[in-house]
């Protein structure tokens, strides 16, 4: 597919469905999603423990989407998400926004079976780091419940450890207006996650080298404020001080209609 190989300049990491966009969306771009975020009702934002988010295109069910439709500034959004990278084979039709102030993140998690095994995440506001963990456990489990625990458990414990030693943890720095696709073992063998810290290290990032070559040391810096090199050797680090906005946007496959509404 045409979109495949255009997307192909974008990929990062050692991972073959991991994507990077820088600059996704312009500026005004930025401060017309942040004014509907922003201009929400009241009710529309739910507060959990470490973070604020509002759901929209309905609620996730264990057997699919109650669906709703998406308001125009996201189904725009969203199309253009779907036409520009190729990697959804129906219309975005769920979106989860989290907000997140300097000292707040999100624990290693999953996103789960119910989504198409592919989800971008659009930031803005301010930068963050998002940490890439494998998800070891899951594979000692699944082979653990498909292996004898007498015969096999010797080669399920060489396969495992074969499993690790081939999945290795990794950082992506991302950038306000950036967008971040991950797909296939790229969400199905690891967690991903952001620390709750104001500062946070980016120097070992996979898509670090692109940035510099995109934009050159310098200008990344200073970019955004909160985007600060320290003196201790090659040692970068983020410095957060705004909120940083995630629009997390992904593909329920099962849909209901008309059994839920608000």
């Amino acid at each position: 597919m045409e979109e495949e190989v255009a997307m192909s300049k974008f990929r990062i990491g050692s991972l073959p469905t991991l994507y990077y966009i820088p600059d996704f969306v312009t500026h005004d771009d930025q401060i017309h999603l942040l004014n509907h975020i922003n201009q929400a009702p009241l009710a529309k934002w739910k507060t959990l423990k470490n973070r604020r988010l509002q759901n929209w295109g309905g609620v996730v069910h264990e057997k699919g989407l109650l669906s709703q439709n998406l308001p125009p500034w996201l189904s725009n959004l969203t199309r253009r998400i779907s036409e520009t990278t190729g990697l959804f084979p129906s219309p975005i039709n769920h979106v989860l926004i989290n907000e997140y102030l300097p000292d707040q993140g999100i624990m290693p998690h999953q996103d789960g079976p119910a989504y198409f095994p592919v989800v971008a995440i659009l930031s803005l506001g301010s930068p963050a780091v998002m940490d890439f963990t494998p998800h070891s456990k899951l594979k000692l489990s699944d082979k653990s419940n498909s292996q004898s625990q007498d015969t096999c458990a010797e080669a399920s414990e060489m396969e495992a450890q074969e499993w690790v030693e081939n999945h290795y943890p990794f950082s992506v720095l991302l950038m306000p207006r950036s967008l971040l696709i991950f797909k296939d073992e790229a969400y199905s063998d690891y967690l991903h996650g952001i620390k709750d810290s104001r500062v946070q290290q980016f120097h070992g990032a996979v898509n670090l080298n692109d940035l510099l070559e995109r934009h050159g040391l310098d200008q990344l810096l200073n970019s955004e404020k909160e985007v600060i090199e320290t003196n201790a050797g090659d040692t970068k680090t983020i410095c957060r001080s705004n909120t940083r906005i995630s629009l997390t946007c992904r593909l329920v496959l099962k849909v209901h209609k008309n059994l839920f509404k608000i």
